[in-house]
């Protein structure tokens, strides 16, 4: 259409094959009718297809920007797929996100070989880049606690001794989800899991034998003394004996080895 301001096009988008305004105030609008993930999906889309027609796309630099706002995980790893296929066609990619597990995730599938990591952070009242350590970032708490009990028992540490007990805990509700995660759901206390067990000793199928569940009631029986959901005003300042510190964390790491 001509108007004073020069000529504007009006176009919709066709969603279950109704036509649905993309700047109309009331009624269907493209502002109330796609969800929030919908309409990233979309604008993404275009850009994505924009790129495909782009005949001089072999000199182009591709900038990402948060990819991920909204999007569900078949989407994110979708959106993954074509960033890699494009990644391809391109001079130059560059991809920005808040989201440390797709950025992990996109690094760990991409196969190209000149890639490097940044990190933008604050630094005053300005911000800064520098390079971002990928393979610290890539260790899971899991990891890390299993690690710091390691460390304690090779070396010894009297500094960290409190943060070892903290980590015994932890490290045991890991263990147990991913080993028994039928059994041990999200949300549960390690108690209710353990009374769980109790229950099914004298069935054909018992969860833990009731060896296992002994060791497991004994560790958890040390470990709630330093874990804030199970003595809250003590944990703290609970007392630490080393030799008594030495012989739970090689209880726990030999029980989460099984």
């Amino acid at each position: 259409v001509n108007n004073r301001g020069g000529s504007s096009c009006n176009y919709s988008v066709l969603v279950n094959n109704e036509p649905v305004s993309i700047t109309a105030d009331s009624g269907p609008s493209f502002k109330n009718t796609l969800s929030a993930g919908d309409r990233n999906t979309l604008a993404l889309a275009f850009f994505f297809a924009s790129l495909d027609h782009d005949d001089q796309i072999e000199s182009k630099i591709m900038v990402i920007d948060d990819p991920m706002t909204s999007l569900d995980e078949g989407r994110i790893h979708a959106t993954i797929q074509h960033i890699k296929r494009l990644s391809d066609k391109v001079e130059q990619t560059i991809i920005l996100s808040h989201s440390k597990p797709f950025l992990l995730q996109f690094w760990d599938s991409s196969k190209a070989q000149n890639k490097s990591p940044f990190k933008i952070f604050r630094q005053g009242k300005c911000s800064s880049i520098s390079r971002w350590d990928i393979a610290q970032d890539s260790i899971t708490e899991h990891d890390k606690r299993y690690e710091l009990i390691l460390n304690f028992l090779k070396n010894g540490h009297a500094e960290n001794d409190r943060e070892v007990a903290i980590a015994l805990r932890p490290s045991l509700e890991a263990f147990l989800r991913v080993s028994y995660s039928t059994h041990f759901r999200p949300g549960e206390m390690l108690g209710s899991f353990a009374l769980k067990c109790e229950k099914t000793l004298k069935t054909a199928e018992p969860i833990l034998d009731s060896s296992d569940l002994n060791e497991l009631r004994h560790i958890t029986d040390y470990a709630n003394l330093f874990h804030h959901d199970t003595n809250s005003s003590g944990y703290t300042t609970a007392r630490l004996n080393e030799a008594e510190l030495t012989n739970y964390a090689q209880r726990t790491l030999a029980f989460i080895r099984k």
